[in-house]
């Protein structure tokens, strides 16, 4: 067996993937990366992140159109050109994709199509697009293949009418009817674009609230949206089994111990996502995985073998494109050697996409009750807020998760539009280790949504402006 010698190779060519060839091949290492599909980006930018906030941003234009009546401006009811709005969406794929492998070229980043498989701790057999077969041997590997969603053996009928987030973001057509598992990010967000552009949609939710994770005062206002926009929203709910009848779905489900039985044109099953470590070989090297299949790795990204290392959803932890991104820059300065000291655990924002936005960073009031750490909340009420009253926008709030004494900033959440926008502020004050007293000296513009944390430091202080406090 004939073997082409590499230095290093990067399996999986998505957000941490690339980001982690672009790192060590900017600290003059050469690079392979191999990815099964034919465009880098991996699931973010070809099946879950980018497509479905396009979707997103493309109905949002429906919903603003509608609400500007009440501002005295009127439009006629939208047409949709399915087909045009699939070719849109593709074509930012297609040019974000691009733009990646350019810089792969200009990085002299080499990419090989095809599925790795390793042979033993240094070695991968490539079974590339074009049908050959080629030996790689490495002298270090990052494992970056992702993660994919679950679809439970009960609910798989082998019928497309079943999606996944995957199938769903090909919009395949509007179905009249759909019912979504599960009431977690992307259940939501695909949600609201299906129900946006016509659908009726029913959501199941095991747990007794949606988006899980999320404080509940930043969840109330996603919910009363949803139960206006959704035909229904079920709660501490589960759905029993699932049948094909003609071209529906039958669903049995059970809530409030009562079984209900009703048919979809479509269903989506988002319950969660597996890591891809399955058939990559992985027992002929020292990797090991545990009991969900997750890559076992330490603070610096190193699997159980020393020439292995993993990062991303394959590895664990919270399953978002961006920690992904900065586990690619650890793995590459490990590998590099200039990576000194224990790390530190970084600050890493989380954002749901809704309507209204979510978003949180470090300790929520949820965690800070359940281990019992004392905390002072400060929150700021949107309707205070002379930007949020302009955009009609008043169902959002800004809170702070503050250390009692020293009111250091330990979290930040904040519920409204443009969330997504505001929380990196959140994740800068958490990560500086800020309090409130330094926030609500930085002056912030105005009018703008951003005051909001400002006052939101203000009010911890007993000051706030716009809202009125009793004096401490």
């Amino acid at each position: 067996m004939e073997c082409i010698e590499k230095d290093l190779v990067v399996v999986g060519g998505g957000p941490g993937g690339y980001a982690a060839a672009f790192s060590l091949a900017d600290q003059g290492r050469r690079v392979v990366i191999v990815e099964r599909d034919p465009r880098l980006g991996g699931v973010c930018m070809n099946r879950g992140c980018i497509p479905s906030k396009a979707l997103l941003n493309a109905v949002h234009a429906i919903r603003a159109a509608k609400e500007s009546a009440l501002r005295g401006i009127s439009f006629g009811e939208p047409t949709l050109d399915l087909v045009r709005l699939r070719k849109w969406k593709d074509g930012i794929l297609e040019r974000l994709g691009g733009g990646i492998a350019g810089l792969a070229k200009m990085r002299g980043v080499e990419v090989m199509q095809g599925t790795a498989t390793f042979t033993d701790s240094q070695t991968l057999r490539v079974a590339c697009a074009d049908g050959a077969v080629q030996h790689l041997r490495f002298q270090k590997a990052i494992l970056a293949t992702g993660s994919r969603p679950v679809l439970p053996k009960a609910f798989d009928l082998g019928s497309p009418r079943i999606m996944t987030s995957t199938e769903a973001l090909d919009l395949p057509d509007i179905p009249d009817s759909l019912l979504i598992v599960g009431g977690g990010y992307i259940g939501m967000e695909l949600g609201t674009v299906y129900a946006t552009l016509g659908s009726k949609v029913a959501v199941i939710e095991a747990q007794e609230a949606l988006l899980a994770g999320a404080d509940p005062d930043l969840v109330r206002p996603v919910g009363l949206f949803a139960r206006k926009a959704f035909q229904s929203v079920r709660l501490k709910s589960r759905v029993l089994r699932m049948e094909l009848v003609a071209d529906r779905v039958r669903v049995t489900s059970e809530t409030e111990g009562k079984d209900v039985e009703e048919e979809f044109d479509r269903v989506l099953v988002s319950v969660g996502r597996l890591p891809n470590s399955e058939g990559l070989g992985l027992e002929n090297t020292g990797v090991e995985r545990d009991d969900r299949g997750f890559v076992r790795v330490d603070a610096q990204l190193q699997t159980t073998d020393p020439c292995i290392l993993a990062i991303g959803d394959v590895a664990g932890g919270l399953m978002l494109a961006h920690k992904a991104t900065w586990d690619a820059k650890v793995a590459a300065d490990r590998i590099c050697g200039r990576f000194h000291g224990a790390s530190v655990a970084p600050v890493i924002p989380a954002v749901v996409f809704t309507d209204p936005e979510v978003a949180w960073v470090g300790l929520t009031e949820q965690e800070a009750a359940r281990a019992g750490t004392p905390v002072e909340i400060a929150k700021f009420p949107w309707g205070a807020s002379g930007r949020a009253i302009t955009l009609d926008r008043i169902d959002g709030l800004t809170k702070l998760i503050l250390e009692p004494g020293s009111r250091r900033i330990l979290g930040v959440g904040i519920v409204g539009v443009g969330a997504s926008e505001l929380i990196g502020e959140g994740a800068l004050a958490v990560q500086m280790g800020a309090t409130a007293e330094q926030l609500s000296q930085v002056i912030h513009p105005h009018p703008t949504l951003s005051e909001t944390i400002l006052e939101s430091a203000e009010a911890a202080l007993g000051r706030a402006t716009h809202i009125h406090q009793r004096r401490r």
